[in-house]
């Protein structure tokens, strides 16, 4: 990698954006942290499933460093256990709604004409429909109804997929306009004219010429929607569509705390602390990764 390559200066540029790194640093910290919850657990002598009655809403101490919720289980591994849950929320649905966006754009662009003209007001239908109504609706479907065998109807972790597919389905018209306008731009370049004068096929010059041209938009897109994504889950949790107890989530973990703000308002903050820091970080991060891919950007 040399000096003036447009990695080298795309490095270069994020490392002036000081509120960029720090972000980063916050959430490398936090995804380390909630994918060796287990080992945190052990360490700290806690079980985050563990109910004591006896020790309700107790108050930070050193048996447990943020306190105990209303069932008396530790909060501190309780929110460990609901990053995991949230975070991969964000990441996965972020990522599927990427792909699916990216995949609409780059056909509505390189192809044009009547599919481009198709998919974008198919894009344009998805966006003004108004998103919170909908996914409320989307998530309160009973899925026994829908013909989901039973079992996985009311499997443990089918409310966990059921948010990524709902928020993926909804979440990737941002992506799809962005890199629609970018491959109308990159197909008419020389290098593009010049796969076709070799006789490339179509899907060829997609994927293989115009697609590794977009990846830079394409993650900056994904990390400032990872934040929405985050709040997306937390909000229907939190309204008890979202993720279901007994798995933790940010979201669900607001939920048990809001009939108990006044007796113990610890357990309300914490976990809305959480989901402010993890998305003001996806935020910031998400722009510093927009000024260090921006060829016109100072140095």
């Amino acid at each position: 990698m040399t000096h003036n390559s447009p990695l080298s200066l795309a490095i270069c540029r994020f490392r002036k954006h000081q509120l960029a790194i720090a972000s980063l640093f916050l959430l490398l910290t936090m995804i380390l942290m909630v994918l060796f919850a287990p080992l945190f657990e052990r360490f700290l002598g806690v079980d985050a499933n563990a109910i004591d009655l006896f020790n309700r809403m107790g108050q930070p101490s050193a048996a447990h460093l943020l306190g105990t919720d209303e069932l008396g289980r530790d909060v501190l591994a309780r929110l460990l256990y609901g990053g995991r849950i949230s975070l991969a929320t964000g990441l996965i649905a972020a990522c599927i709604a990427a792909s699916i966006g990216t995949v609409v754009g780059l056909f509505a662009g390189y192809f044009g004409g009547k599919l481009d003209a198709l998919l974008m007001r198919f894009t344009d239908g998805v966006i003004a429909l108004p998103l919170l109504p909908l996914l409320i609706v989307l998530a309160a479907i009973d899925l026994v109804k829908l013909g989901v065998p039973e079992t996985i109807a009311q499997s443990e972790n089918i409310s966990f997929y059921r948010i990524i597919l709902i928020v993926a389905l909804v979440g990737w018209t941002t992506v799809a306009r962005l890199v629609r306008g970018a491959t109308l731009s990159f197909k008419e370049r020389e290098f593009v004219m010049a796969a076709i004068g070799v006789g490339a096929t179509h899907l060829h010059i997609m994927f293989r010429h115009i697609l590794p041209n977009l990846i830079s938009p394409v993650i900056v897109a994904v990390t400032l929607s990872v934040g929405n994504v985050i709040l997306l889950e937390s909000v229907l949790s939190f309204l008890g569509l979202g993720i279901q107890p007994p798995m933790p989530s940010w979201g669900n973990m607001l939920t048990n705390a809001q009939e108990l703000i006044w007796q113990a308002p610890l357990l309300a903050v914490f976990p809305g602390l959480m989901i402010f820091i993890t998305v003001i970080c996806f935020n910031f991060l998400g722009d510093g990764l927009q000024d260090a891919f921006d060829p016109k950007a100072e140095f």
